[in-house]
């Protein structure tokens, strides 16, 4: 019985360090780029966009479809930032060890 209970305190405190990481992947800020950093798009650790920034050169009328791709393409590169960042955190609770659905980190 102390096993369960010892095992039990243990999953508490990870569930709190948890948590913890949590919080803080909440506050982080990426920016992911595209076209050699002509477009920037800063997103959170929730992944929603805080910020786009376009260079003047790209806003001409025939190349809309090359700017829609390139925030699309910068979208993505904050995203895969935002993905690695929670995976290390998560790997230096869990030293690197997967867990069960419904207790990893959201992203």
């Amino acid at each position: 019985m102390r096993d369960f209970t010892q095992m039990m305190k243990q999953a508490k405190q990870l569930q709190a360090q948890m948590e913890e990481v949590q919080k803080k992947l909440e506050l982080l800020e990426v920016t992911g780029t595209s076209g050699a950093g002509m477009v920037e798009v800063t997103i959170n650790g929730k992944n929603e966009a805080k910020r786009v920034k376009i260079d003047p050169s790209l806003m001409k009328a025939d190349e809309v479809d090359m700017l829609e791709d390139l925030i699309v393409a910068a979208f993505s590169d904050a995203k895969s930032k935002v993905e690695a960042q929670s995976s290390e955190e998560m790997g230096k609770l869990t030293g690197g060890m997967k867990l069960p659905g419904g207790m990893d980190f959201p992203v």
